[in-house]
């Protein structure tokens, strides 16, 4: 697991988040940049600009991560390792497609490459222990008293375990469309596959969380994983640290014109 370390002083100033969705909060000219103007500069040279595009797509390329992986800290590690996978693979990327599926399918490609190497992990632990691991999320759910886990737990506590049961597949797909709330074809795209998959997915992800929730996984889906704000900055922060950037004591990002 990568260890971080967080300078208190980086930009404290420039980004503070709200508490309902500390992600989201961005300043002015991070809104007024495009990807494509972000990506130019980036092009250009001005590795800074590297910051407009991961405050912009942190909380997504988290949330699918985390939807793969089931845990923060691996999901941060993903996170990070796509974005720096993207930057050395940018004259790959064709202006034609969407940055950010580009980016998503990416982080999806880490983050099923860091679940492969824990399964090996787990497998290799098993056998010198001479003992045979198991991942049944379904046993594990039949042990738990439903009660008690609905009168200790928060709704968004209660999404986020809903969500971790469900099928990887399902999982990933309700993620970018229920909470992330991307459309068909741009789900479709994150993930390589075809519309119609990700109905059928999303239809059948629906129906199990459903099961669990009723009514109650709308009215509260967009508050699961809640992306906080001092993640945000350790994500940036730690991508341009291993890109060599220096951002100094500077409070305000570069100006773009």
């Amino acid at each position: 697991m990568t260890v971080l370390v967080r300078k208190l002083s980086f930009r404290e100033s420039l980004m503070r988040q709200s508490e309902n969705e500390p992600g989201d909060r961005v300043t002015t000219t991070t809104l007024s940049v495009s990807d494509e103007v972000a990506i130019e500069r980036l092009r250009g040279g001005d590795t800074c600009a590297y910051e407009i595009i991961m405050r912009r797509y942190n909380q997504r390329l988290f949330r699918v991560a985390r939807s793969i992986l089931r845990d923060e800290d691996a999901a941060q590690d993903a996170v990070q390792e796509a974005y720096l996978s993207a930057f050395f693979k940018l004259e790959q990327y064709s202006p034609t497609g969407s940055f950010g599926a580009w980016l998503t399918r990416i982080t999806v490609n880490e983050a099923l490459m860091i679940k492969r190497k824990e399964r090996r992990n787990e497998k290799h632990h098993a056998q010198n222990n001479s003992e045979v691991y198991e991942t049944d999320v379904q046993s594990e759910n039949e042990r738990m008293d439903p009660a008690s886990v609905i009168a200790n737990c928060e709704l968004g506590q209660l999404i986020e375990e809903a969500v971790d049961q469900l099928p990887d597949d399902f999982r990933t797909v309700f993620v970018l469309r229920a909470i992330q709330q991307l459309n068909v074809k741009e789900t479709a795209n994150s993930l390589d596959i075809k519309e119609a998959t990700v109905k059928t997915r999303f239809h059948r992800a629906r129906n199990l969380m459903q099961e669990a929730l009723n009514r109650q996984m709308d009215a509260a889906g967009l508050h699961a994983f809640k992306f906080a704000g001092q993640r945000c900055d350790i994500i940036v922060e730690t991508v341009l640290k291993r890109l060599g950037v220096d951002r100094g004591n500077s409070d305000d990002l570069k100006p773009f014109h």
